[in-house]
C-alpha cells in the first residue's frame, strides 16, 4: 500500500511540474482556433491548434529560433503540399514528390534541419490525412502561422519562471564540483590513490550537467526576453549566466587536479598537509555562492570566502615536491581564479586578488 501511495505521489509531483506547459498548450490551442475562425474567417482551421501545441512543446526546452523554424517549416510544408496535391491528386508517387519538393523548398529558403523536416512531415499530413479543398492551400498555411504566433503569445503572456530550472540545474552542477573537491580532499587526507581515481571517473561524466545548465540558462533568457512580466528576472539570470563558463572551467581544472592527486598518491609524493583543508574551504565557498545566487544576491560573501581560502596557495606555504604535486598547486590556484570569475570578477581581477605564487626574494640567487 505504501509503495502505491509513493508512486501516486511521484506522478502527481511530475504532473505539477508540467501543469503550466499543459495549461499553456490547452489555452493556445483554443485561442488559435478562435482567432482563425472569428478573426481570419476560416471554417475548419485544424492546423492552427496543431501548430500552437507543437510550437509550445518545442519552446519548452529549445531556442526561440527553433520555434520560428518550426512555424516556417509547417507553413512551407502545408502550402506546398496542399497546392500540389490539389493539382496532381494523392498516391504513393504523389506523396514522394510532395515531400521532396516541400523539403527542397525549405532548403532553398536557407532553412535549417528543423524547417526541412517539419516541411516534409507537414506535407505528408496534407497528402494523406487532410486532402485539400479548392483554394485551401493558402488558408492552411495561414492557419499554421496563426497557431504558431498564438503559441508564442501565450508563452509570452503566461510564461514559466525562468529561474526555476536555472536553480535546479545550478544545484546539480555546483554539487558535482563541491563533491569532487571534497572527494579529492578526502583521498589526499587518507592517502588513497584509488579514491582519487574514483573522483576523476565521476568528473568525466559531469559535462552533461554543465550542458543542461547552459541550456536552462538559454531557455530562461528567452523567456525573460519575450515575456514582459519576467523582465525583472534578467539581472538574476545574468548572474547565473556569468557563472556558467567559469564553473565549466573549474570542473575541468578539478579533473586535472584529481588526476594529478591520484598520480601523486600512487608514486608516494609528499603532498602538503594543508591541501585538504584548502579544497574543503573552496567547496564551502561554492555552497555559499549557490545560496547567494538562489537568493538573487550579489555573491560578495562567496568571493571573500574563496579569497580567504586561496591565501595559502603560495609555493612556500604549500610546499610539496614532485611533478604531480606542483601541478596540483597550479590547479588549486586555477580553480580559485575560475570560482572568483563565477562571482562576477574578470579574469584579470580574479588573478590579481590572489597572493603571489612566490614571496619576493624566494627566487633570488
Amino acid at each position: 500500500m505504501g509503495a502505491v501511495r509513493d508512486e501516486v505521489t511521484r506522478r502527481l509531483k511530475r504532473w505539477q511540474s508540467t501543469a503550466l506547459p499543459i495549461g499553456q498548450a490547452a489555452l493556445a490551442a483554443g485561442l488559435s482556433w478562435l482567432v482563425a475562425t472569428a478573426v481570419v474567417g476560416h471554417a475548419h482551421p485544424f492546423f492552427a491548434p496543431i501548430a500552437a501545441v507543437v510550437c509550445l512543446g518545442v519552446s519548452l526546452g529549445q531556442r526561440l529560433r527553433r520555434v520560428v523554424e518550426l512555424v516556417v517549416g509547417v507553413s512551407v510544408g502545408v502550402g506546398v503540399g496542399d497546392v500540389l496535391i490539389s493539382l496532381i491528386g494523392s498516391g504513393p508517387w504523389q506523396i514522394a514528390l510532395v515531400v521532396a519538393l516541400a523539403m527542397s523548398t525549405a532548403v532553398l529558403l536557407d532553412g535549417g534541419a528543423v524547417i526541412a523536416l517539419q516541411s516534409g512531415s507537414s506535407a505528408v499530413l496534407v497528402a494523406t490525412l487532410l486532402p485539400p479543398s479548392a483554394g485551401g492551400g493558402l488558408d492552411r498555411m495561414v492557419d499554421a502561422l496563426v497557431g504558431g504566433l498564438v503559441g508564442l503569445a501565450v508563452a509570452a503572456l503566461l510564461p514559466a519562471n525562468p529561474l526555476t530550472v536555472a536553480h535546479r540545474q545550478a544545484k546539480v552542477v555546483f554539487g558535482e564540483l563541491t563533491a569532487a573537491l571534497r572527494g579529492v580532499a578526502k583521498a589526499v587526507e587518507e592517502e588513497d590513490a584509488v579514491q582519487a581515481a574514483g573522483v576523476l571517473a565521476r568528473l568525466r561524466g559531469s559535462q552533461e550537467a554543465v550542458d543542461d545548465f547552459k541550456t536552462a540558462l538559454q531557455t530562461g533568457g528567452e523567456i525573460a526576453t519575450i515575456a514582459p512580466i519576467r523582465w525583472r528576472r534578467r539581472d538574476e539570470l545574468g548572474r547565473y549566466r556569468a557563472t556558467a563558463a567559469p564553473i565549466d572551467y573549474a570542473l575541468r581544472n578539478t579533473r586535472v587536479l584529481a588526476r594529478r592527486a591520484s598520480a601523486a598518491l600512487r608514486y608516494e609524493e609528499q603532498v602538503p598537509e594543508i591541501l585538504p583543508d584548502v579544497l574543503r574551504q573552496y567547496a564551502s565557498a561554492l555552497d555559499l555562492l549557490r545560496t547567494e545566487l538562489a537568493r538573487g544576491e550579489e555573491p560578495v560573501r562567496a568571493r571573500a570566502a574563496i579569497r580567504d581560502a586561496a591565501r595559502v596557495t603560495t609555493a612556500h606555504q604549500l610546499g610539496g615536491e614532485g611533478f604531480s604535486t606542483n601541478v596540483m598547486l597550479a590547479q588549486i590556484r586555477s580553480v580559485a581564479v575560475d570560482v572568483l570569475q563565477a562571482t562576477g570578477l574578470t579574469r584579470a581581477e580574479a588573478a590579481e586578488s590572489l597572493p603571489p605564487l612566490t614571496r619576493k626574494g624566494d627566487n633570488d640567487i
